[in-house]
């Protein structure tokens, strides 16, 4: 093999290769007279996104119970049917797997009776292999959470109300 031709084989390499990263392909094979090439693409596992998670300080044990609205009561004691048309109802962006504490064993992100802030983790729901936070889409108190940890999820399935 000539220096020339060793060069013009790499060229036609990297083109391929290019090709393939372009294309988002896992393979790619060509043939020529005397010469067969095949690119493959391996994909790493994937690694689980670990999540951050702020750490917030938990309500003294002596605090007194929060006053509940009127409109938080009635969320309250809605039927989970009823309450997709409730504003203050969390729903699922998308299927897949809840999980209320960022790690097996970690405190839950929020309870019943939690105030948050808009844009704060409620949960995390797992969809292909990737953790999703899943934050508050208003400021208010937790009244309910209508989902267990580790349990399948739908689309638009209600996940919390917030009051």
């Amino acid at each position: 093999m000539t220096k020339a031709s060793a060069t013009s084989d790499q060229d036609l390499i990297e083109a391929i290769a290019k090709l393939l990263n372009e294309q988002n392909l896992a393979e790619i094979e060509i043939e020529r007279e005397d010469m067969r090439v095949r690119v493959t693409r391996s994909y790493a596992n994937t690694a689980v996104q670990h999540v951050q998670v702020p750490a917030y300080a938990p309500a003294p044990a002596t605090a007194p119970a929060p006053a509940v609205s009127a409109a938080a009561a009635a969320a309250a004691a809605a039927p989970v049917e009823d309450l997709a048309s409730n504003p203050g109802t969390l729903t699922s962006p998308m299927v897949g797997t809840a999980y209320l504490s960022p790690e097996p064993g970690k405190p839950t992100f929020v309870s019943v009776g939690s105030k948050v802030s808009e844009g704060q983790t409620v949960l995390i729901i797992e969809a292909m292999k990737t953790m999703n936070q899943i934050p508050a889409h208003r400021s208010g108190t937790i009244t309910r959470i209508l989902v267990d940890d580790s349990n399948p999820i739908e689309y638009g399935q209600p996940l919390a109300v917030i009051e």
